[in-house]
């Protein structure tokens, strides 16, 4: 019977052992290696979705929740602002902005939001076509790679819009016709969940007649949601831009970078005391595989002693309690991985419903290797010393009876 197998069947003759080991050892494994899967997987989406964006400029509220709206499409707009207030941010000729960007939202098509905005969007996500063309008329639109494929839709296909972020049939506008004029290929970011259009559709969308007893004069000009912005660079006037907006006027202007990184500092405070209580775990795991093997040398001393007498060496010896803590290593590390991978293919199916936002539960980090390793080593070091032991088992005196 070679080391390993009979390294097994000692296991396996404790099994209540055997499955605490590997629980505490798995629970770990598995808390560090989803937290690093959560990590990777919205700290890439934010990167690309923040597109060199400076500042989002929309109506006063939370400036997070703008630009959560605006650039992530994860929250509520805080409101419209008017056209005619927003037209000198839009201007080409603009001294200080190489890029602006309007957004209306409001509406969407089952769950995916619908966006009337200007084709320039399309080059903050280096978007291009897979199929068809922009936008040429009002009520064309141009989906993204998931909407096409979730949706089911193709190109000239009309669908109808409905009224606020969520999907709700009852809020439908059914007498609005879209329909496909193109569709992107895949980006990796947000676009890919997105419905755009032009501006003008929206605005059509919403048009009403005037209330009874308002005139023409009373009724409201147009309105978009927000602005991306791009500086053509960074100085003084760029810096004391966003101060100036929400000084001096109705509006709200929002640095990403600023708020995003108020954002990442706030969640680093949770993620990192999960992060000490899943080493707690592993270190608590670790004893309790010390402990186990150690307690065991009692029991099977004179086991140990009748391999000796039957020509194992100490190495041996050594060797056969070094694999029994690996074994349970390799076991916390592989139940660990399943536990962090599952959890993150059901958490992708409710972000996914909640937000339109893909996760991979499928994606194996570097980071997850390096873990696998460290893991494996603490497994052998808390079995080192009931090894040691094992290997300076004294013969004459364990079989002595003394």
């Amino acid at each position: 019977m070679n080391l390993l197998t009979l390294s097994w069947k000692n296991l396996i003759n404790k099994p209540l052992n055997l499955f605490l080991n590997v629980v505490l050892f798995a629970l770990g494994i598995g808390l560090v290696s989803f937290l690093f899967l959560i990590d990777k997987q919205i700290g890439d989406k934010f990167e690309k979705n923040e597109a060199g964006i400076d500042m989002v400029i929309g109506a006063k509220g939370s400036p997070l929740q703008l630009i959560l709206s605006s650039m992530y499409h994860v929250d509520a707009p805080t409101g419209n602002i008017p056209l005619d207030k927003a037209k000198p941010f839009l201007n080409p000729k603009h001294p200080l902005i190489e890029t602006a960007i309007p957004l209306s939202l409001g509406d969407n098509y089952q769950g995916h939001r619908i966006v009337g905005t200007t084709p320039q969007i399309l080059d903050l996500y280096n978007a291009s076509f897979a199929q068809g063309k922009l936008w040429s008329k009002d009520f064309e639109c141009v989906i993204g790679s998931r909407v096409a494929e979730e949706r089911g839709l193709k190109l000239g296909d009309f669908f109808h819009s409905a009224h606020g972020l969520v999907h709700d049939d009852l809020m439908a506008h059914d007498h609005h016709d879209f329909v496909v004029s193109g569709i992107l290929k895949q980006t990796g970011s947000v676009a890919d969940q997105l419905i755009f259009c032009s501006t003008e559709t929206i605005w059509h969308v919403h048009e009403e007649e005037p209330k009874e007893g308002e005139t023409d004069e009373e009724e409201k000009g147009p309105e978009i949601t927000s602005i991306l912005v791009k500086f053509k660079g960074q100085n003084f006037r760029t810096l004391s831009m966003p101060r100036a907006i929400n000084e001096n006027t109705n509006m709200m202007a929002a640095p990403p970078a600023i708020h995003m990184n108020q954002l990442y500092d706030n969640i680093s405070v949770g993620e990192k005391a999960l992060r000490w209580l899943a080493m707690l775990i592993v270190f608590v795991s670790m004893l309790s595989i010390f402990i186990s093997l150690y307690s065991s040398l009692k029991e099977r001393k004179y086991e140990l002693a009748i391999m000796r007498v039957m020509g194992s060496s100490p190495s041996k010896n050594l060797s056969l309690i070094l694999l029994e803590g690996l074994i349970l290593a390799v076991l916390g590390c592989l139940f660990g991985l399943l536990l962090s991978h599952g959890g993150m293919e059901l958490l992708s199916g409710k972000l996914k419903e909640a937000y339109q936002y893909d996760f991979d539960s499928m994606l194996f980090l570097k980071e997850e290797a390096y873990l696998v390793l460290g893991a494996l080593a603490l497994g052998l070091l808390a079995a080192l010393i009931p090894a040691i032991q094992a290997s300076k088992t004294d013969i004459s005196e364990t079989l002595g009876g003394n």
